[in-house]
């Protein structure tokens, strides 16, 4: 038997999304012939991110965790909370586990949700369906555009999130119990993006206004044919 399904009340989430520092961030996006300058694609995407976000009904706030001073000025500006890094770093889960405490540690009731910082052709819609669906399990995730890591993993009231990103992060979070969100149609929600390949996937899909601006709009192989 799965998990419970939890009674359909309205329900509206505070987002924590991770950053690394910039200059430490899309080192693959760096190495692609393509030449895209890497702290800027970071930011823009996690800029473009979080601005949809912001905007969806179902969503209270957004809590980034970053080090970043640029970053978390620039995220401010939008009306992001931005928090500090545990002490002692401890890597992505550490980051998202600190940054789900000090939600709760004001809200205790807050329902809770991680929120990837890459995923530039964001649809607040599609966000949306994906955490109204959310609602209904005491813990859900969405895997990524390639099936292997995850994108968003939801904590509802009173459950501990307890993610477990990183590597094959779909197969843990699944063992973990969390129920796994196979909603078609969201396709903005799960195309993080790492690899060259995956820019060109979402230009495609259309990316926000500050990607737009740093990519020129185009796949990164036109560009490097210019």
């Amino acid at each position: 038997m799965g998990p419970k399904r939890r009674e359909g009340a309205d329900v509206v989430w505070t987002l924590v999304v991770p950053l690394k520092p910039l200059a430490m961030a899309k080192s693959r996006l760096r190495a692609d012939p393509g030449r895209l300058p890497g702290p800027a694609l970071a930011l823009a995407f996690a800029l473009d991110t979080v601005a949809a976000a912001l905007e969806c009904r179902s969503v209270r706030d957004v809590a980034v965790v970053t080090r970043d001073p640029l970053a978390g000025a620039e995220l401010a500006a939008l009306g992001a909370r931005v928090l500090p890094e545990p002490p002692g770093g401890g890597g992505l889960n550490a980051a998202l586990e600190h940054g789900a405490r000090a939600v709760r540690a004001h809200r205790p009731d807050a329902a809770v949700a991680t929120l990837n910082a890459d995923l530039p052709a964001l649809r607040t819609p599609e966000l949306g369906r994906v955490l109204d669906f959310a609602t209904e399990f005491p813990r859900a995730f969405l895997a990524d555009a390639a099936g292997i890591g995850t994108t968003l993993l939801s904590a509802a009231p009173g459950m501990e999130l307890a993610p477990a990103f990183e590597g094959r992060s779909r197969a843990r979070h699944h063992a973990s119990g969390a129920h796994e969100i196979t909603l078609t149609g969201v396709d903005s929600v799960r195309r993080d993006v790492d690899t060259a390949e995956d820019l060109r996937a979402a230009l495609a899909l259309g990316v926000g206004p500050r990607t737009a601006a740093v990519t020129g709009g185009v796949p990164l192989a036109a560009r490097a044919a210019d």
